[in-house]
């Protein structure tokens, strides 16, 4: 019987290690964040059994998790395009965000930034207009951190609301 005690025990640090290094990766982009988050919860969510969490309650923190990821990859293009950036500058901005996933974490700042500055002269051969797209495309970067914070947040919110009520 201790045995089986110390497993869970070791279960429940892994969820709630997962849940809170997830919400720390919100603000530094080399950790997982709302995959990280999701995953702890799902793993809680099968320690309880599924009394508290249930699939419903897992759907909509899977539906927050899929909207984060997806802001990952369009929120700099949306900063480009705000911008009246050209299709290759908005393409610029997410080859430069997927590509700069590999060099670290300049990469992940600059890579967007970049590849739409890149784009736009590439399209229009305006250096002012491809640096005003470039900014754009970083601004757009942090609102779109900035809302992968917020929805990090709402999903330990839902799954608080869940557990508790």
């Amino acid at each position: 019987m201790p045995e089986l005690l110390s497993a869970d025990i070791g279960w429940w640090v892994l969820a709630w290690v997962l849940m809170i290094s997830g919400l720390l990766g919100t603000l530094l982009p080399f950790l997982p964040s709302t995959p990280f988050i999701f995953g702890g919860m799902l793993l809680a969510a099968y320690l309880d059994q599924f009394v508290r969490v249930g699939y419903g309650w897992l759907t909509v923190l899977g539906l927050l998790l899929i909207l984060s990821m997806a802001l990952d990859y369009i929120a700099g293009a949306l900063g480009a395009k705000k911008a009246g950036a050209s299709p290759a500058a908005v393409w610029g901005a997410i080859i430069g965000g997927v590509l700069g996933i590999f060099a670290g974490l300049p990469g992940l700042l600059l890579g967007p930034f970049i590849g739409a500055a890149v784009g736009e002269f590439w399209a229009k051969q305006d250096v002012m207009q491809a640096g005003k797209v470039g900014i754009a495309t970083f601004i757009g970067m942090l609102v779109g951190a900035v809302a992968k914070i917020a929805i990090g947040l709402s999903m330990f919110a839902v799954f608080a609301f869940a557990w508790w009520v």
